[in-house]
C-alpha cells in the first residue's frame, strides 16, 4: 500500500496524500500528469535546435494554469537559435517564458516542466515562490535539482506515468 495517490513516493505535494487506511484509485489519469503532457505538447512549439522544452506554471491547488512557456527566441525576433552553439543558442529557457507571465502574487505555485531545470531556471523558480517542480527528464546537469532541494522546494522526477493512458 502507498499513502500516495498517484503511487509516486516522491510526488509530496499535499493532493497527493492519501489518507491513512486508504488505497490509491489509478484508475484514471492522475492530474499530475495532465499538466505534464501539456508541457510535453507546449514543448513542440519550441524552435530549438538542441532541445525542446515546455512548462506549465500551475496554483497550488492545480485548479488553474497560470502561465505558459517553451524555449525560443525572445518576442519579435526570428524563430530560430542565435548560434548552434550549445549552451549558447541565444534561447530563453520555457521557465523564465512562463514564470514572467505569473502573476508574482500567487505563491505556492507548482511547475511541470519536460527537462529539470538548469542553475538559473532554478534560481528564478526558488524565487517565483513555488513549492514543487514536477520534470518528465532529468537534464545532463542535475545542479538546478540540487539547488531546488537546497531551497525547499520539492523537485519529482514524474515519468511513471509516460506511457499510460495513451
Amino acid at each position: 500500500m502507498t499513502p500516495f495517490k498517484d503511487g509516486v513516493v516522491e510526488n509530496t505535494h499535499p493532493l497527493n496524500i492519501l489518507p491513512d487506511g486508504a488505497e490509491p484509485q489509478l484508475d484514471r489519469i492522475p492530474l499530475f500528469e495532465v499538466y505534464m503532457r501539456m508541457a510535453e505538447e507546449l514543448a513542440k512549439r519550441s524552435t530549438c535546435a538542441r532541445l525542446q522544452v515546455g512548462t506549465v506554471v500551475t496554483d497550488a491547488q492545480l485548479e488553474n494554469v497560470l502561465a505558459i512557456g517553451y524555449n525560443g527566441n525572445a518576442k519579435g525576433f526570428p524563430n530560430q537559435c542565435d548560434s548552434t552553439t550549445p549552451g549558447a543558442c541565444g534561447c530563453l529557457h520555457s521557465e523564465v517564458n512562463a514564470l514572467v507571465k505569473a502573476p508574482g502574487h500567487i505563491r505556492d505555485k507548482v511547475v511541470f516542466v519536460t527537462d529539470s531545470p538548469c542553475v538559473m531556471c532554478a534560481k528564478l523558480i526558488v524565487n517565483s515562490g513555488t513549492t514543487h517542480v514536477f520534470y518528465r527528464r532529468q537534464y545532463r546537469d542535475t545542479s538546478g535539482v540540487e539547488l531546488l532541494k537546497a531551497a525547499d522546494v520539492t523537485p519529482v522526477w514524474y515519468e511513471r506515468w509516460a506511457n499510460e493512458w495513451r
